[in-house]
């Protein structure tokens, strides 16, 4: 367990240093609120609540975003020569994984959790049920993404390859989600895609917890965008969850398995004193 909590501490400690990746990542998500409350405002003139509306969908956009692209620290460690040392350690590879996703997991739901506590103060609206299940949810939200980060981090290997594929990932699952656009005004040309969307189910998850829908009827959650119905099959918040957990458990083990067995040797390391 020392060389996990070592990696952890080390991320944990270089995030905090990092004042500038830590002001973008609150004032990029409040610039986003700013604009989408104004463009998305006839959109959201029949929903009770529409600051927990559209802030609900920025926080988990952020964790999504920032669980997904923290993976990017592990090929700069690679390139730098910092992971090479540490593999050929007594330290095993799956320590070295998991402790990389703990961390990713930690710095984005810390992320979320700054951004809720900010919105606070513009206006929406937590009780302590409420808070307790959405850090619950960003945490689960946070494991799945960040292990499909580290997976695809370790297939790419170069932090150039990584981030043309996070942006070819994330551009398309962030639109077809529903968290800026609701998913009941796009084109039903869009729907399929919208339904094979993870991020679809944890934009509703979330929704129905900062709306509190729990005692709406399907078809009203239907109706707000938080169920659907495909071609008669259901599926709602609590099976949304069951998908989300499914495909984390697939891309946690994937990872690490694929993490266990990469081959980092070809890569050149990079040094600072030629």
């Amino acid at each position: 367990m020392r060389g996990m909590t070592a990696i952890l501490k080390r991320n944990l400690i270089n995030f905090a240093r990092n004042k500038t990746q830590l002001i973008f990542s609150i004032v990029m998500p409040l610039f986003m609120l700013f604009v989408f409350s104004f463009v998305m405002k006839p959109t959201t003139a029949d929903i009770s609540q529409p600051i927990n509306y559209l802030i609900s969908g920025i926080i988990i956009m952020s964790v999504f975003q920032s669980s997904l692209s923290n993976s990017t620290n592990i090929l700069e460690d690679i390139s730098m020569g910092f992971m090479k040392e540490i593999i050929v350690s007594p330290i095993e590879r799956w320590k070295i994984s998991i402790g990389q996703v703990l961390s990713s997991t930690i710095i984005a739901v810390t992320q979320g959790l700054l951004i809720i506590i900010i919105a606070l103060f513009m206006g929406l609206k937590l009780d302590a049920p409420q808070f307790i299940q959405m850090i619950a949810v960003m945490g689960l939200v946070g494991i799945t993404f960040s292990s499909m980060g580290l997976f695809l981090a370790t297939v790419a290997k170069k932090s150039t390859t990584f981030q043309v594929m996070i942006t070819a990932f994330t551009l398309p699952l962030t639109f077809l989600s529903g968290a800026y656009i609701p998913t009941t005004i796009m084109p039903k040309i869009l729907r399929p895609l919208v339904y094979i969307n993870p991020l679809t189910y944890t934009t509703s998850i979330f929704r129905y917890i900062a709306l509190k829908m729990n005692d709406l009827s399907t078809a009203e959650l239907i109706k707000e965008g938080v169920s659907f119905d495909i071609h008669g099959f259901i599926v709602g918040p609590f099976t949304g969850i069951l998908i989300i957990i499914i495909m984390g458990l697939i891309f946690f083990s994937l990872c690490v398995y694929k993490f266990n067995k990469a081959d980092f040797s070809d890569v050149k390391v990079f040094n600072p004193e030629r």
